[in-house]
């Protein structure tokens, strides 16, 4: 299947965009306007682009029915600060119903349920149950078409962090099991940052890997082994000896049966054992 952008309806292609670039983190933004009207909403075209300086973008779209723009937008233009608050699974629901279309001047905050808190450094308020405030200054507004669907990228760099410190490990780093953060797919689908559907990927940066094409065709020629387990048996600086690979299937007790090698070897990539997987494969 095929979709050109210029021979299907607005709808269509916004339905094929978000469906299929997920899961996406969601801004929930807090502005104001210029006569201190308090605004919250939810966005999710929206991530973090720089750490020096600190900048994070969000994208509030004209609207494919009324073309009008968000009054995030305006209140971003008018005032240059917003807070972002990040959305976790505790506040789901109060997020989604914050993006109903209020007429301006609507207190979102008072609508969701939510409780504004003063900022330090901007004059929107904060969301309280949110565990991350980020309080920001607009350093630009970037408006990339005058059609239904188009977007505004609002370019904020980030003046003043608040985490909540019960997201917080024991070296005041923020723990990735306890934030429970969620984010934003396609229709009416989210997705849930926790338990299960978090799992660990070593970076590559941390070491030199061989790379797929250097595992040998005995090997990387396995229907038993996906491109997952390519992609981490050549995720390894170099392939053990021959002499410590005898050493550690004699230890485990391992013959020389390639049946055998194939299935300890797919159990220990499951365990992410990579070194060990490969010392079962050699000979």
């Amino acid at each position: 299947m095929k979709v050109n952008p210029k021979e299907v309806s607005l709808g269509a292609m916004h339905n094929y965009l978000l469906s299929s670039i997920g899961p996406r983190p969601i801004c929930f933004a807090s502005t104001i306007d210029a006569k201190g009207n308090k605004n919250l909403s939810p966005f999710s075209y929206f991530n973090v682009f720089s750490t020096q300086p600190p900048i994070a973008i969000f994208s509030p779209a004209k609207s494919g029915r009324t073309l009008t723009q968000k009054d995030t937008y305006h209140n971003a233009k008018e005032t240059r600060e917003v807070v972002i608050n990040v959305v976790t699974h505790d506040i789901v629901q109060q997020m989604s119903l914050s993006s109903t279309a209020y007429a301006k001047g609507v207190d979102e905050f008072a609508k969701s349920g939510l409780t504004p808190i003063a900022s330090e450094l901007v004059k929107p308020f904060r969301v309280k149950e949110s565990p991350i405030q980020l309080e920001c200054k607009v350093r630009d507004v970037i408006e990339l078409g005058d059609q239904g669907g188009s977007g505004n990228l609002i370019i904020c760099e980030i003046l003043l962090m608040h985490i909540d410190e019960s997201v917080l490990d024991e070296n005041q780093t923020i723990d990735q099991t306890k934030i429970d953060l969620v984010g934003r797919m396609g229709g009416d689908y989210y997705v849930r940052a926790n338990g299960d559907a978090l799992f660990t990927v070593p970076k590559p940066i941390r070491n030199l890997g061989i790379g797929v094409d250097q595992i040998p065709d005995k090997i990387k020629n396995e229907s038993i082994f996906s491109g997952n387990d390519l992609g981490m048996l050549g995720n390894i600086e170099a392939i053990p000896s021959s002499e410590d690979a005898k050493a550690f299937k004699n230890e485990l007790g391992i013959e020389n049966d390639w049946s055998s090698q194939l299935t300890k070897a797919k159990e220990l990539l499951a365990e992410e054992k990579i070194e060990e997987a490969w010392k079962v494969l050699i000979d």
